[in-house]
């Protein structure tokens, strides 16, 4: 088989443009067999291994973009040493191995991208993306007025500042449920705010991430996206 460049070889299997790939490279989140990835560097197609951050790229993949309604009680990694049960357990039957865009911990639910377009999963992930996220909080007292004051303020979680997110009581009727906006998703960063201010979460689910919604997958199905969302996260490439 003829032998091509590492860039057009990123390009041919969708993972980024050539001048990105480049970037990629010098970075050092390009390898090949197990070594970091030279610029120019020639490789042959289905022999020589190529990573993309740790990932496998592989040509030709046809790219699949899907939601998940992940339930409580799933890691959200595709094995476990624990042998706890992963999400991957939950798009087996997609017929292609995908990966999840973010996390969500086990005790959580709701709304998971996943996709084996390793471009667009990096590019959704980094920190400068800024994609909101939604989630319905439910903690088990009703939060006084200076508790939503302080999540809506300035917060240390774990010795990080997190970027301010937006708090609110959505329905006064149902005082114990919360809504929380968050532009980034620090491990457990929710559960921490509300435990910083003397609250336990009962139940916690992500509904949304930008414009994106959950709708009307039950627990634990998936579908792919639509036009029309995969459109809004290809912004972010």
């Amino acid at each position: 088989m003829e032998e091509v460049r590492i860039q057009k070889y990123l390009s041919d299997c969708g993972i980024c443009s050539r001048r990105k790939a480049e970037s990629e490279i010098l970075n050092g989140n390009v390898k090949i067999n197990g070594h970091p990835a030279l610029i120019g560097q020639k490789i042959v197609p289905g022999k020589d291994l190529v990573t993309f951050h740790g990932e496998k790229v592989y040509p030709g993949e046809e790219k699949v973009y899907i939601k998940l309604n992940k339930p409580r009680g799933y890691v959200t990694t595709l094995s476990d040493e624990k042998n706890r049960k992963c999400v991957a357990d939950l798009v087996s039957d997609l017929g292609v191995r995908v990966y999840p865009v973010g996390r969500l911990d086990l005790d959580s639910e709701g709304l998971l991208l996943l996709t084996n377009d390793g471009a667009l999963a990096h590019a959704l992930m980094h920190p400068s993306a800024g994609i909101e996220k939604v989630y319905t909080v439910k903690v088990r007292s009703v939060p006084s007025d200076d508790q939503l004051q302080r999540l809506n303020g300035s917060m240390d979680i774990d010795g990080y500042t997190i970027r301010p997110c937006r708090v609110s009581m959505p329905d006064p009727a149902v005082p114990t449920k919360l809504r929380f906006i968050l532009k980034e998703g620090r491990n457990r960063q929710i559960r921490k705010m509300c435990e910083q201010v003397g609250l336990e979460v009962a139940r916690l689910k992500r509904t949304a991430e930008g414009e994106i919604r959950l709708g009307d997958v039950r627990s634990g199905a998936w579908r792919h996206l639509d036009e029309k969302e995969l459109n809004y996260l290809k912004r972010y490439l």
